[in-house]
């Protein structure tokens, strides 16, 4: 499985950014991590597109992101809203071929990354 990551950049902070993640196979849960420099890297959201409900999000982003697929097109979405400086990081697109039940551990380990596309919220 190959992805690519896309809609990343630079933003003002209030401001809003959507990435978009294009997998060529076959998927069942796909994430968003993110690392910042000096920082370890977080798990921010994940969706199991079987049923395309089930999600996750980290307490640092929840209500202002918002995960979601297009299964005709292999394609998830993250929708950052009300962005701050903190979001800051390399957000990484990836794919987990197991079912999230809507827990970190359910997608920490993915099998497969994107190159990842750079957020900077000043």
């Amino acid at each position: 499985v190959q992805l690519v990551e896309s809609g990343g950049g630079s933003v003002q902070a209030g401001g809003s950014l959507r990435l978009s993640c294009a997998a060529s196979g076959s998927t069942v849960t796909m994430a968003w991590f993110r690392r910042a420099p000096g920082k370890e890297r977080e798990g921010v959201a994940a969706i199991y597109t079987g049923d395309a409900r089930t999600v996750y999000y980290a307490d640092s982003v929840k209500g202002r992101f918002a995960i979601s697929p297009d299964n005709e097109k292999n394609t998830v979405y993250l929708q950052m809203n009300s962005l701050k400086p903190e979001d800051t990081a390399m957000y990484y697109c990836a794919v987990v071929l197991r079912p999230c039940a809507g827990y970190y551990s359910d997608f920490a380990r993915p099998d497969y990354w994107g190159k990842g596309t750079q957020v900077t919220v000043s």
